[in-house]
């Protein structure tokens, strides 16, 4: 009997001009294509600034999944438009994104992390740690306000550490 392997998600930072088209793709494809949250596409002003970071999630070669996050000030950072392909969800890709995001944001002196998150996805953002608050209306939809206390961890002279298999900072 064959036994297929489960093919690892690394989790990097957008570094070039095909990266972010690939991030972008991805994010028109959940947020227009199938959720149906904007009209064309879901680009707004946190794009274009010099701070944000745009990250993609690959299964071999394949993008499958994005998150954006960028300062807000004071230690404070968010997290936002987190995206998983439809035929990539059973990666297990979004895990891996968000604890990318979290670590990365500590690495860079955060100290909080804050995201506005669709209802259906509260469970699964509480089992990585976050922490829930009130409802609010982002997008033009309901959102659960999410929270969660950035750690630092340290290995090699200040690198943030994941716990997660097959996860890597990039940038």
């Amino acid at each position: 009997m064959t036994r297929s392997v489960a093919r690892p998600v690394v989790c990097a930072i957008a570094t070039d001009e095909a990266e972010r088209a690939a991030h972008h793709r991805v994010r028109r494809t959940v947020f227009v294509d199938e959720q149906g949250i904007f009209a064309g596409d879901d680009l707004d002003s946190h794009d274009a600034r010099d701070d944000v970071l745009h990250v993609v999630a690959r299964v071999g070669e394949e993008v499958v999944g994005t998150v954006r996050l960028f300062p807000l000030g004071d230690g404070v950072w968010q997290g936002d438009r987190l995206a998983v392909l439809a035929a990539a969800r059973t990666a297990g890709a979004g895990g891996p994104l968000v604890r990318f995001a979290v670590a990365t944001a500590a690495a860079r002196g955060g100290r909080r992390m804050v995201a506005h998150v669709q209802p259906a996805n509260r469970r699964f953002f509480e089992r990585l740690g976050w922490t829930a608050g009130g409802t609010e209306e982002y997008a033009g939809r309901p959102h659960v306000f999410m929270t969660i206390e950035l750690v630092r961890r340290a290995r090699d002279d200040q690198t943030a550490v994941l716990d997660e298999p097959g996860t890597q900072l990039g940038g």
